[in-house]
């Protein structure tokens, strides 16, 4: 009888001072590779690391590697969240710094990363070219590090974890932020490393799974269990049926402006490269739009335009609320009237800043808390750490909480003030199924007050019902505008 390849006994963890998982038997054999799923902080990502060697634990973890695998024998463990520095090795970037020409030659080239990491573990460069072409990644081997939207930095991790076919792979939410034609690959790509020897641990809640995946796990009160194809769909969790906030269903009152975007041959370039080309897009008051594109088909450039964060603005012809952009405003007073969550946003946010303060810091677009908020500011904080269930976490600081909890205050933060436009950039990145739901639910409850909602998701099952109208991007340009109607 084989070793096993994982052995875990009376493994007990705790995650910033509080238990997480209490007493946890697992053993993973050669050729399995499993599923790892369940609800948002139940401890996946606290198991991973401990299997990783990247977090303290008490218990035994052993790790029975193959001696005859020409594989190389070790754990190789992708973060759903990934912090890259730059070349003087520093890593305190800021939101709108990726738009910024100068920060693009203090971070390393994708190629350089790469070649770095290539040389580290002894492999071949010509072996990733087709990793890089499977995922789409090809043409941006001269973009730095900086300059990658979210879901680009998360291919850029799995390209160097399939190219190193490790003897054992973790991969954290390795969906998030991916197209799905990138997500198509990666399973592609992963059912081919498996047979080459690989196996998988796979921490996801989402049902595009790569065949290979054969055992299925739950993390229920500190303890993991194993379960069936049939019983985690039954263990799917119904969404709170909390009543909105009282604040939230008042009215939005009506723009000025029957538009409240207007683009026209909107173009945007980084020296020879075209971001955006010749968009035309009208965007009328309530309307609710829906977002698609590829990764790197312009889609979070288009948005930065939108929130006043991209200096290209200025040069072309783009009204919103009703003015031309120049024409006077600031961008604070264009911020005031806008909702905005991202992936990047996320990324770059004060990690020292305590839940409430995220929140309330919503009020002010700013990342971390300055002032006194005063009264009903404060009110309308409480209302929402309650409806989203962060009461027990309201004076904790943010880089205490797993990433679905940060996720749920940063959500909050963008609706504290009732804006007129939301923009959510895959808003339920991090989330499980119920708090996807949970949150979509009130997004449709929003936007029947009159907000106006631009909603970028890759996955078709999160999209909120009340999606009426699509605008698909695909290298920079306007594929398609359509209207629709959406039945989940």
């Amino acid at each position: 009888m084989s070793q096993p390849v994982v052995k875990i006994t009376n493994l007990t963890l705790k995650y910033q001072h509080k238990p997480v998982l209490q007493d946890l038997n697992w053993t993973i054999n050669r050729y399995e590779n499993w599923l790892l799923c369940g609800e948002s902080g139940s401890g996946k990502t606290s198991l991973a690391r401990a299997i990783a060697g990247q977090a303290h634990s008490y218990g035994n973890i052993e790790i029975g590697f193959d001696p005859q695998s020409s594989l190389p024998a070790v754990v190789y463990y992708v973060a759903n969240w990934f912090q890259f520095k730059d070349l003087e090795g520093q890593s305190n970037f800021y939101y709108q710094q990726r738009y910024n020409k100068q920060s693009t030659e203090t971070t390393a080239s994708v190629k350089a990363e790469l070649e770095s990491f290539g040389k580290k573990h002894g492999l071949l460069f010509n072996e990733v070219e087709p990793v890089l072409a499977a995922l789409g990644f090809s043409e941006l081997k001269d973009a730095t590090l900086i300059q990658l939207s979210s879901g680009e930095h998360k291919k850029l991790q799995l390209v160097k974890a399939i190219w190193l076919k490790p003897q054992l792979l973790i991969l954290d939410l390795p969906y998030n932020g991916l197209d799905v034609n990138s997500r198509q690959n990666l399973n592609t790509l992963l059912e081919e490393i498996t047979e080459a020897g690989t196996q998988l641990i796979l921490i996801s809640n989402e049902t595009e799974l790569p065949v290979c995946i054969d055992r299925i796990a739950m993390i229920k009160a500190g303890q993991l269990v194993e379960i069936s194809e049939e019983e985690r769909s039954w263990n799917e969790i119904e969404a709170n049926n909390l009543p909105v906030p009282s604040f939230l269903t008042e009215a939005i009152a009506p723009s000025s402006s029957a538009e409240i975007i207007k683009m026209i041959d909107v173009n945007i370039s980084y020296g020879e490269k075209k971001v955006l080309k010749n968009i035309n897009w009208e965007v009328k008051s309530g309307e609710k739009w829906v977002l698609h594109g590829h990764n790197g088909s312009g889609k979070s450039t288009l948005l930065s335009l939108i929130c006043g964060d991209h200096p290209q603005a200025y040069a072309n012809n783009f009204h919103l609320f009703g003015n031309k952009r120049g024409s006077g405003e600031s961008i604070w007073e264009i911020k005031e009237r806008i909702g905005l969550i991202s992936p990047e946003l996320h990324w770059y946010f004060d990690p020292s800043s305590t839940v409430w303060q995220s929140i309330v810091s919503g009020f002010y677009d700013s990342s971390g808390l300055f002032c006194d908020p005063g009264y009903s500011k404060k009110a309308q904080t409480d209302e929402l750490i309650s409806y989203f269930g962060l009461d027990e976490y309201k004076d904790t600081l943010m880089n205490e909480l797993p990433l679905g909890k940060q996720r749920l205050a940063l959500l909050a933060r963008t609706i504290v003030k009732n804006p007129e436009i939301l923009i959510l950039d895959e808003p339920c990145q991090g989330l499980d199924q119920q708090q996807t739901t949970h949150f979509n639910n009130l997004v449709d409850e929003l936007c029947k007050n009159g907000t106006t909602l631009i909603y970028v998701g890759h996955f078709e099952a999160q999209i909120p019902g009340c999606i009426e109208k699509r605008i698909l991007l695909e290298n920079g340009e306007v594929k398609s505008i359509e209207s629709l109607i959406y039945t989940n």
